[in-house]
């Protein structure tokens, strides 16, 4: 279902005509839109080397691509994106990293896209209250911007008080635990708090250039739909084609498929129909889904399957 939703929305949002557009694709923008996906890939696994700084011993940017692929791939065939980090855990397990410090790296990666997009959506909501440009929907990206703010406060709070909230079972949602479960989850994120700790005393240098490759990350992520525009005849702005990934995106969280599929297309073309035709949007949200989702798909599960094949015949000595 996760994979023919693009098709079956596109057909119903824009009928023949859109998937006529979709024929009519130029080839060279699609090309361009392949590599700036490549180089978003590897932009990420080089955030990923920065963040591990050696701890795992020596990591190349091809082994950095395998991890971040397969994770990637996890993240996008499963409701909510929830395999996404337990694969990364595992594959980070198997080259010797403790789950606390796994677990501290993907609260980094997510703390350092949280950061991007509550500066770009503050500069959006600053830019729309001073200038004279005026957004659709703009109760709504208010919301998201105070969604966004709540989210980098409370993560913050959580982090920096986590050993007064552990004294108190409640806080957590740990009170149905077994006294031995609770007290083992408390060294767990401890542990966790600890290594992020730890990771935040990175070299300033380094951890600017984290932020700056997650930013050159989302930016040439979240083109790929102006371009995808562009391609199907439609006329949009860069910034509006940004925020309606971003709001998109965010809703589709809630969708039961993976990937948000369905949700994700649906939204995108329903924020992009103010600015274009009916078919336009929809070849251009089918054409922006195979690259920026499908791709992930198709190029990232030779990589998980490889590294759960490894990973079973790690086991099996281990078990006879």
């Amino acid at each position: 279902m996760a994979l023919i939703a693009p098709i079956g929305v596109t057909a119903w949002l824009g009928g023949a005509d859109a998937l006529a557009a979709v024929k009519r694709f130029p080839l060279d923008v699609l090309g361009l839109m392949l590599l700036m996906a490549f180089a978003c890939w590897n932009l990420n696994a080089a955030r990923l080397r920065l963040m591990l700084d050696g701890r795992i011993g020596r990591l190349g940017q091809r082994g950095a691509l395998g991890i971040e692929l397969a994770s990637k791939f996890a993240l996008c065939a499963t409701p909510g994106g929830s395999g996404g980090p337990a694969t990364l855990l595992v594959m980070l397990a198997q080259r010797g990293l403790p789950a606390s410090r796994g677990a501290a790296i993907f609260l980094l990666d997510q703390g350092c896209d949280l950061l991007f997009f509550l500066s770009m959506l503050s500069g959006v909501v600053a830019l729309s209250q001073l200038g004279e440009t005026q957004w659709p929907y703009q109760a709504m990206i208010q919301m998201a911007l105070v969604a966004l703010a709540l989210m980098a406060i409370g993560f913050t709070l959580v982090i920096a008080y986590l050993p007064h909230l552990l004294r108190y079972p409640a806080s957590l949602g740990t009170r149905w635990l077994s006294g031995y479960r609770r007290r083992w989850l408390a060294r767990r994120l401890l542990k966790c708090r600890q290594a992020l700790q730890s990771t935040l005393r990175l070299p300033i240098a380094t951890l600017l250039a984290m932020l700056m490759l997650t930013a050159t990350h989302w930016l040439l992520r979240y083109s790929l739909l102006y371009l995808a525009v562009l391609g199907a005849g439609g006329n949009a702005d860069w910034l509006w084609t940004f925020l309606t990934q971003m709001l998109a995106m965010a809703a589709s969280q809630f969708s039961f498929l993976p990937g948000g599929a369905g949700a994700a297309e649906l939204g995108v073309g329903g924020l992009l129909l103010p600015m274009m035709a009916r078919e336009q949007a929809a070849a251009a949200v089918l054409v922006w889904r195979l690259v920026s989702y499908h791709l992930y798909l198709i190029a990232g599960a030779p990589l998980f399957i490889l590294s759960a094949y490894r990973l079973m015949r790690r086991r099996s000595p281990e078990r006879t």
